[in-house]
């Protein structure tokens, strides 16, 4: 009861309504970035006349980078007290990236910037989602109605954005790029940093937690389910490509999925307490394995449309059910690293696996086997899930 009037008092000041807007703000910025990495990267790659196996290998080296990355910057983070500043670290490396890339013509030399572009890149969005968990007992927002802003950035960068690059050319994406970069730097600088508990934050400890069989079990599920979604984040846009699709075509399959989060995020964040994590998660996977049977049959690149809005009960149940979990596993003193450590599965491994076995199933078999290699591998994450589930029960 101390806590739930702790946190109304809270909503009601003006500086935690300021410090909300701030943060939902930043978030709409921070993924606008997004949208155009998952979006139109692909296919600025593909216009320059790579190959799908070496897109697959682009989209490879930055996840296997971003292990590295995300545990170095997490561990930062809790160690010296300070996520916005970190923040703002990762947003010049990325804006200096951009920078180089603009010059580059070699695929060796692409690969090695865009190495160093994931690299401050992908460490981005959990740390993001750190300061939002850690700032709820100071604005009294519960984490999806901060979180449902990037939602809307995505959709909408996602729309314009493609809109914009239909009638400019795929030339120009990198110079939207380093915009959607520089806007976000500018807002690290309105953000206030919060910390979670006092205690020292000592590695050993860390380390012992995440050595947990219930731990490990974890991530491993959500490496299996992360890799069919990122296999359909990376190369979707490519596939749609071919099949006619134009650059507005594909923002607004990109935005329909966007959008469907929203709904879905408001109502997690308001009932999503009475229900187990863990078999939301296992029906996130099914419904996933469905989405992907629905794409692998898809004749024409305007069902995507549709089949995108199952993003909000596949990614949308998925995501915020999962971190809601994790923080029944990592205690606040970690809770960077513990992020941190979710990312390295989420972008690191799984991209690493879905740039290589997608670019190869893609080129090699087609795209109908590309979408039931995804179904498998979210039937399996649906079972696991379900399994665990009943057994600690």
């Amino acid at each position: 009861m101390t806590t739930d009037a702790n946190r109304t008092t809270a909503a009601l000041s003006p500086t935690a309504k300021q410090e909300a807007a701030r943060l939902r703000i930043y978030s709409f910025s921070i993924y606008t970035i997004m949208a155009v990495i998952v979006s139109y990267i692909p296919l600025y790659f593909h216009d320059r006349g790579f190959s799908e196996q070496q897109i697959g290998i682009l989209y490879s080296i930055g996840p296997a980078l971003s292990i590295f990355a995300n545990l170095i910057m997490g561990m930062a983070s809790d160690k010296y007290r300070t996520i916005r500043r970190i923040m703002t670290l990762l947003l010049f490396g990325q804006l200096l990236m951009v920078a180089l890339l603009f010059s580059a013509q070699e695929f060796f030399i692409v690969c090695l910037i865009m190495g160093g572009f994931y690299f401050f890149q992908t460490p981005l969005n959990p740390l993001n989602d750190s300061l939002i968990l850690l700032s709820v007992k100071h604005t009294g927002r519960s984490y999806p109605s901060i979180r449902i802003f990037g939602s809307l950035g995505f959709a909408m960068a996602a729309l314009f954005i493609g809109l914009f690059l239909g009638s400019s050319g795929s030339g120009t994406t990198m110079i939207v790029l380093m915009l959607a970069v520089s806007v976000s730097l500018a807002l690290t600088f309105t953000l206030k940093d919060y910390q979670g508990s006092l205690r020292k934050m000592e590695f050993s400890g860390f380390f012992k937690l995440v050595r947990k069989p219930d731990v490990v079990t974890f991530f491993f599920l959500i490496m299996i389910i992360s890799t069919a979604h990122r296999m359909n984040e990376g190369f979707l846009a490519i596939i749609m490509r071919q099949m006619g699709a134009s650059e507005s075509l594909i923002g607004i399959a990109w935005m329909a999925s966007s959008i469907s989060e929203i709904p879905i995020l408001y109502l997690l964040g308001k009932y999503g307490h009475k229900f187990k994590e863990l078999p939301l998660l296992a029906i996130a996977g099914l419904f996933y394995a469905v989405r992907f049977w629905f794409l692998s049959e898809m004749t024409s690149p305007g069902w995507a449309i549709l089949i995108q809005a199952m993003h909000s009960i596949t990614f949308g149940i998925f995501f915020s059910t999962a971190l809601r979990y994790m923080t029944t596993l990592i205690p606040d003193e970690f809770r960077a690293s513990g992020q941190a450590l979710y990312a390295v599965v989420w972008m690191g491994f799984s991209g690493l696996l879905s740039g290589l076995l997608g670019g190869y199933v893609l080129e090699q078999i087609g795209q109908t086997t590309f979408f039931y290699v995804a179904m498998g591998l979210s039937l399996l994450a649906s079972a696991g899930f379900m399994l665990k589930h009943l057994r600690s029960r």
